[in-house]
């Protein structure tokens, strides 16, 4: 998604791909430290929508495969939203 001239990687975090390419710059040499540190995948989709763009965007940069990339990433519960009315007690499903 693009917002103007800047392309738009985490529409959750409103992380851009410019904010990715400066952490590299600056010595960020870890996919889970940058996911860490401009909290990608943190928001409401989990990273269903930015975690493949902003690998591949990491991948290139780092010259690092993307198996390399992602050998450390894991997708944690919850894999799927869930309602919050189920948590709610009385509530019938």
């Amino acid at each position: 998604m693009k917002r103007g001239s800047v392309t738009v990687v985490c529409r959750c975090n409103d992380v851009t791909e410019e904010e990715i390419a400066k952490a590299i710059e600056m010595g960020v040499d870890d996919f889970e430290l940058l996911r860490r540190y401009l909290r990608l995948g943190f928001g409401p989709c989990q990273g269903r929508s930015c975690i493949m763009v902003a690998a591949r965007i990491f991948s290139r940069a780092t010259g690092k495969s993307m198996d390399e990339v992602l050998s450390n990433y894991r997708i944690r519960p919850p894999i799927l939203p869930v309602p919050a009315k189920y948590f709610v007690r009385g509530v019938e499903r």
